[in-house]
């Protein structure tokens, strides 16, 4: 059935190779963004480590993920891209696996290292760069399709392997999650993803490649992409924008069942997942009618007041309502990142353009969960946090403001590569 996809000649398989992006996404996150909080209960449980060391683990993991994506984006834009996913899911898997012999932290340091390598190689970075090779037009629907994983991961993997290490423990639960996630995505990447759609006869978003077409490779080039405006406007902020987003996401279970209850706190994570999966597919229909840039300006608005929102709201109805509107700019925010960059500056050099502009808006990612426990410890509630999460937003959105549209006509694409040229 794999071969008849990509080999039959009246249907576009574009849409198999979103959903195979769509299952890697569910897995990756599932097991590392969402599990990291999985196991770091397992490990405080079972070999009695303080949350704080086992936090500075998670912190590590994410600082080596976002540092690798360097070297994993220069070697997707050489190479065949299902190289890189196998791989790291066989790394990914192999520490998963490995986590069952850890005894002491600087064991767990090492698990993590090659954790993060593994994850990082086989879950954002490809995965949004096979799309943005697929799709042209459609590009915003299709992202839209396939970060929703990201979402389903949280809501249908995480509970699976927490139950597992609940009922099994890390030794003897180790085991399965390394199977799951081994099992969930090198088969998919073997039937379902190809590179590019040249070689299978079709062009972006499903128009009829003529013999002999080979794959787009225009845009612009990365040391040209990183001088810009737009460049920094959008990178820088994301730093603020995406610390906001997970500091706020990753404490909000502690700080609804704080105020409310632990059944309105497992309510509160539907909310915020439902929202998030409805705004992703409304946003991915709409998108491409607007101007993406204000887009984002506004969603990173609409995240500061909402998580300015949760930081002062304590009754029940309004606490819900402030996560509904955090989980509309959940859905949206980090798909929008990959969406204006690949529309400034095409394919050509978006894989090592999107993973120098995810090292830098990374430190926001790594620092934000930081800040906020920080001044949860200092100011005795998370009234401070999050107003200060609001705050973050908020300069986020104004940073966005500043990098113009994500469009570019025709003649100025004409004199930037000109010009470009011409530098050489």
């Amino acid at each position: 059935m794999a071969k008849s996809v990509f080999t039959r000649t009246d249907k576009f398989p574009g849409w198999w190779v979103v959903s195979a992006c769509f299952t890697l996404l569910t897995f990756s996150s599932g097991l590392g963004f969402y599990g990291l909080a999985v196991y770091l209960q397992a490990f405080s449980r079972e070999l009695g480590w303080s949350v704080s060391s086992i936090s500075l683990a998670t912190t590590f993991f994410f600082l080596v993920g976002g540092l690798s994506g360097i070297p994993i984006a220069k070697f997707i834009a050489k190479h065949d891209v299902r190289i890189m996913i196998i791989g790291g899911a066989t790394v990914a898997a192999l520490a998963l696996f490995s986590m069952r012999f850890v005894e002491q932290r600087w064991q767990l340091f090492v698990v993590y290292c090659f954790y993060a390598l593994g994850w990082s190689a086989s879950g954002m970075g490809p995965v949004t760069t096979v799309v943005t090779r697929w799709f042209q037009v459609r590009r915003a629907s299709a992202l839209a399709v396939a970060s929703t994983g990201l979402s389903m991961g949280g809501i249908v993997v995480t509970p699976f392997i927490k139950w597992i290490l609940d009922t099994q423990g890390i030794r003897n639960g180790s085991p399965w999650l390394a199977l799951i996630w081994f099992c969930g995505t090198v088969p998919i990447t073997l039937l379902l993803l190809r590179a590019f759609p040249q070689p299978y006869g079709w062009l972006p978003d499903g128009a009829r490649a003529a013999p002999g077409d080979i794959a787009n490779i225009s845009g612009t080039p990365l040391a040209d992409a990183v001088r810009s405006k737009f460049f920094k406007a959008v990178t820088f902020g994301y730093i603020f924008a995406l610390g906001a987003q997970v500091g706020g996401a990753l404490q909000l279970v502690k700080l609804v069942e704080e105020r409310t209850d632990r059944s309105t706190a497992t309510l509160a994570t539907i909310v915020l997942s439902t929202m998030s999966i409805v705004s992703r597919f409304a946003a991915g229909r709409i998108i491409p009618k607007l101007n993406m840039t204000r887009f984002t300006v506004g969603l990173a608005a609409m995240q500061g007041v909402s998580l300015a929102s949760l930081g002062l709201i304590n009754n029940r109805i309004g606490l819900l309502l402030a996560i509904g509107l955090f989980g509309v700019t959940i859905g949206n925010m980090v798909m929008m990142q990959s969406l204006l960059l690949a529309e400034r500056f095409g394919v050509r050099d978006y894989p090592r353009i999107a993973a120098r502009s995810g090292l830098i808006s990374f430190s926001g990612t790594a620092l934000g969960p930081l800040l906020l426990g920080w001044l949860y410890d200092v100011a005795g509630g998370y009234r401070s946090s999050y107003l200060a999460a609001g705050v973050c937003s908020i300069i986020g959105a104004i940073l966005f403001s500043f990098a113009g549209s994500a469009t570019v006509t025709p003649d100025k694409i004409a004199s930037a590569e000109v010009a470009s040229a011409n530098s050489q």
